[in-house]
């Protein structure tokens, strides 16, 4: 388990001269106080394809697949899932709008003929009765959604992050929450990207900037310990 703040999936490309400007945000790391989970576009076109190959083996035919990236992630994020409804959390689904003549959530070209169930929630991550799904237009979960009304309502005053992708929806949620005032802990073992590069790079970056990267045992035995305790109680 990562135990100092630079203990992570990045260390391969990151320098010590860029860990040298950094040093000014280093600090400790935290599950914040009243979370939520919120799964970002965990949908059926990020998983088309051989669940073995790449990303770029898969990109002719089913252009925006993360292939074993996101397959990969499968099991993390089922562990995540079951911890944090274990403790009674509430859990928020986002995903991607279905809506004919809907604005999109990057500048990438429209994949031809991709019919409106790839954008359902897979069935690994299938929404439990009570836990709210959330369409959008843009990458970020917050753009233009009732999100903040329903982490307002819950109580919520930090969030668990898990969804793809790392450089894309991942991070503009990410900000977005900073933004208006959440503490964030992304779960790296569950979040995925199309380009391992792309994917350490963002971690990198949200980590000393606008989150706590945090690996998927720490966050798990923190919501055990702490919400599983006060179910027990109950």
């Amino acid at each position: 388990m990562a135990r100092d703040f630079e203990d992570h999936c990045w260390k391969d490309i990151v320098s010590a001269e860029i860990l040298k400007i950094y040093e000014p945000y280093r600090r400790e790391v935290f599950v914040g106080q009243r979370p939520a989970l919120l799964a970002i576009d965990l949908y059926n076109l990020v998983f088309r394809g051989d669940p073995e190959k790449a990303p770029h083996e898969l990109a002719a035919e089913f252009p925006n697949s993360c292939g074993r990236f996101a397959w990969e992630a499968v099991g993390p994020i089922q562990r995540l899932f079951a911890a944090c409804r274990e403790a009674g959390l509430p859990v928020f689904h986002v995903t991607g709008s279905v809506r004919k003549g809907r604005v999109r959530s990057t500048r990438r070209q429209p994949e031809k003929g991709v019919s409106a169930d790839m954008l359902d929630i897979h069935p690994a991550f299938a929404p439990e009765p009570g836990e709210v799904v959330i369409r959008k237009e843009r990458a970020s979960a917050f753009h233009s959604t009732p999100l903040v009304a329903h982490l307002v309502r819950a109580g919520v005053s930090s969030l668990i992050v898990c969804g793809e992708s790392t450089s894309g929806c991942v991070r503009a949620s990410v900000v977005d929450a900073y933004s208006n005032g959440y503490h964030v802990t992304i779960a790296e073992e569950c979040v995925f990207d199309r380009s391992e590069l792309s994917h350490k790079v963002n971690l990198f970056d949200m980590h000393h900037k606008y989150a706590d990267v945090m690996v998927l045992d720490d966050i798990v035995e923190h919501v055990r310990r702490t919400y599983g305790a006060a179910q027990a109680a109950e």
